[in-house]
Formats: structure tokens, C-alpha cells, sequence
């Protein structure tokens, strides 16, 4: 049989072909198609994937750790107090009557004087003093003071330093002088006065032995008896400066001289 050379260049074309065909099919049904694995690339700036993912992140900060860590703002501790916190109530007047004086603004705060009381009347010696404390008065009352008799307009002196905390007039006290001690709890009293002396105010610092008024029978004293009735109480209620535990002046203005 003649084959033509164009159908034999076919024809091994052909046989070239299918053994190269079954060669592949051979190959793939022995080893199969495996995936190719990817290789990680570094992460922008050199750190991998994985030490960034095993790296703690930064925590972020609460308000108030954000606010406390704001330069300049003090801590709680250090805020102004309220201008309420340091404030002094003003004292009720006294039972009986109204004040005689208006008050002067802040008053300053007394300074430490002797523990020694004065006698408040001027000219008056120890040995002229008389022990009325425990004396009877009206209405089954005990006095509680002493009297100190002088004529009137002798001038009464401060037996302290301290501040007046009430300028004041009653039935009973006439006009009265109130004076804080300078340990802020020992009240004295000055009662029956004529009158005060010039420029006297409520808050004001008295000195031992300046003239606070002039000795008097106002009030429930009977007239032309011109006497200082002088009082001297430990206060147990600072809203009731008018009331506390008497002492005995007649003792401590002895002991003073």
C-alpha cells in the first residue's frame, strides 16, 4: 500500500501526540495536584505578622485617668475650699431688748493676753471688793456676780483682752457689754452702765484696762445705787453667748492683782 509523504508527516504528528497525552495522564494519576503554599511576606517596618499579633496592645485611658494625667490641674485635695466653709453665723440678740450698736464688719480675732483680770472699775483697790455671789435677789434668783460700787461716770476698764460680742440693752442689765476672752470661751459681763465709751462696736478688740463705759444704775438697779454688776461665765452653748456656767469673780480679780 502507497502512503503519501504528507499523510505520513500526519501520521506520526498523531502518534507524537498521543504518547505525549498518555504521558500526562500517567503522571497526573500517580503524583496527583498539590496546592502551592504561600510565603508570608514582613510586615511594613520589619516586625512579621506573628510577633504583632503576640505584642500586648497600649491600653487606653479612662476619663478620669485621662484628666488626672492633664498637666496642670490639680489634684481633688488641692481644689479651693467654698467661700461658705469658713463663715461665722451671726449670734441672735439677747433675750430682752435689741442691740444698742450696729456690728463693724469682721471682727479681728483677740490676741493672748495674762490669764490676771484687771478690776474693772478705775481707783478701786482689792481690799475694797465685796464677795456678793452667792447673794439672793429677786424672783428667788442667786446673783451670781459681784457688784463693784463707784460713783457714777468712773470709768469701767476692760479686765481682758477680747472681743465685744454684744453692745446691748435690757430691762434688767440696762446697758451691757458683752467682751469674748481670748480663749474664746470665757464670757465677761458688764452691766448697769451709764453709757459707753466713744467709738465702741460690736467685733471690736478691747485691750486690758481701756475704758469700755461708765459705771450707772440703769436698768432694774435701784436709782442712785451706782454700782458695775461684773459676771463671768464659761459658755456651754456658742449660739447662747448670753448663758453658761458662772465663776466667781470676787476670787480671780484678787488673785489678779
Amino acid at each position: 500500500m502507497h502512503i503519501s509523504p504528507r499523510a505520513r508527516v500526519l501520521l506520526v504528528a498523531a502518534l507524537l501526540f498521543a504518547g505525549i497525552g498518555a504521558l500526562v495522564w500517567y503522571l497526573n494519576a500517580k503524583y496527583g495536584t498539590r496546592p502551592v503554599t504561600p510565603i508570608a511576606l514582613p510586615a511594613p517596618g520589619g516586625a512579621s505578622d506573628v510577633v504583632a499579633a503576640n505584642t500586648p496592645s497600649t491600653p487606653t485611658p479612662t476619663p478620669a485617668e485621662a484628666t488626672a494625667a492633664t498637666p496642670g490641674t490639680p489634684p481633688p485635695a488641692a481644689q479651693s475650699a467654698s467661700p461658705l466653709a469658713g463663715a461665722t453665723p451671726t449670734a441672735p440678740n439677747p433675750p430682752g431688748g435689741i442691740s444698742s450698736a450696729p456690728s463693724s464688719g469682721t471682727p479681728t480675732a483677740p490676741t493672748a493676753s495674762t490669764s490676771r483680770l484687771l478690776i474693772p472699775v478705775a481707783g478701786v483697790r482689792p481690799e475694797q471688793l465685796q464677795d456678793t455671789f452667792t447673794d439672793a435677789r429677786s424672783e428667788g434668783r442667786k446673783h451670781d456676780a459681784i457688784d463693784i460700787i463707784a460713783p457714777r461716770g468712773t470709768p469701767v476698764l476692760a479686765v481682758t483682752d477680747g472681743r465685744i460680742l454684744r453692745l446691748f440693752s435690757s430691762a434688767k442689765g440696762g446697758i451691757t457689754l458683752y467682751q469674748l476672752g481670748p480663749d474664746e470661751r470665757t464670757v465677761y459681763y458688764y452691766a448697769h452702765l451709764d453709757r459707753y465709751a466713744d467709738g465702741l462696736a460690736e467685733g471690736r478688740v478691747l485691750r486690758r484696762g481701756e475704758t469700755i463705759a461708765y459705771v450707772g444704775d440703769t436698768g432694774n438697779a435701784t436709782p442712785g445705787n451706782y454700782h458695775l454688776h461684773f459676771q463671768v461665765y464659761r459658755i456651754t452653748d456658742p449660739k447662747h453667748f448670753w448663758s453658761g456656767d458662772n465663776l466667781n469673780p470676787y476670787p480671780l480679780l484678787r488673785e489678779g492683782q
